[in-house]
């Protein structure tokens, strides 16, 4: 198995956000919509969802029209990545649905106390300390909240992470084939990940391989979901 490489924890630089911001991401974003469908069926209404680590908010977009009657506060570090976030905003007509928040995980302040939905889109592999991230959950969420986290999963080798760059990003910019490859060597293992839920006392939630590069993290519960 290929040792991690872990990289830095956020995309400060305008040309990268930029990139990933116009990267076309319509198969796993579309692929996360469904995969939370399917874990936690039914309807979602008039509650406040958290992303954290919304990146340029296409997943946070995504939510708010697969869930209509819903608000979304999307979390994340990046100023530049905020920036791209709120231009997608405003070319939809969720900017009263759609709140961001610059933060870095942990020790977190936000504007409610718990929510009944936590979701999370390749966060994870991202964090030099990934307790960061179920510290958040465990601290802003309740035993009835639904919890969803989807992130790359790290290749047994170099060369099997070149391949799944050159399958899904060959036609991407050079640098955004440079960080895909960089975050799949900073991505975890299904074990690993077990292995940090099993250390936050949350080891009776799920770990599931989805694809050949992606994994999720979701718990029993469905919560409110009428």
């Amino acid at each position: 198995m290929m040792k991690r490489v872990p990289e830095p924890e956020l995309m400060n630089d305008k040309e990268q956000a930029r990139a990933y911001a116009n990267a076309d991401f319509e198969e796993p974003h579309s692929h996360f919509i469904e995969l939370f469908r399917e874990r936690f069926p039914g309807k979602i209404k008039g509650e406040t969802i958290l992303d954290l680590g919304c990146g340029s908010a296409d997943i946070a977009i995504r939510f708010a029209w697969a869930y209509p009657d819903c608000h979304l506060v999307g979390v994340d570090g990046s100023v530049s990545m905020l920036n791209e976030a709120r231009k997608a905003i405003d070319n939809t007509s969720l900017r009263n649905r759609i709140t961001l928040i610059q933060a870095r995980l942990p020790g977190i302040k936000l504007p409610h106390d718990y929510y009944n939905t936590i979701i999370s889109n390749s966060l994870l592999h991202h964090l030099h300390n990934p307790a960061a991230l179920w510290k958040t959950i465990n601290q802003y969420s309740t035993d009835e909240s639904r919890v969803f986290i989807m992130d790359l999963m790290r290749p047994d080798s170099e060369e099997a992470a070149r391949q799944l760059v050159d399958t899904y990003a060959a036609n991407e910019a050079d640098i955004l084939r440079r960080d895909f490859y960089n975050s799949l060597k900073a991505a975890f293992t299904l074990e690993e990940v077990r292995e940090q839920l099993m250390e936050a006392s949350l080891d009776y939630w799920i770990v599931e391989q989805v694809s050949d590069r992606h994994l999720v993290v979701y718990n029993h519960n469905v919560g409110m979901v009428a």
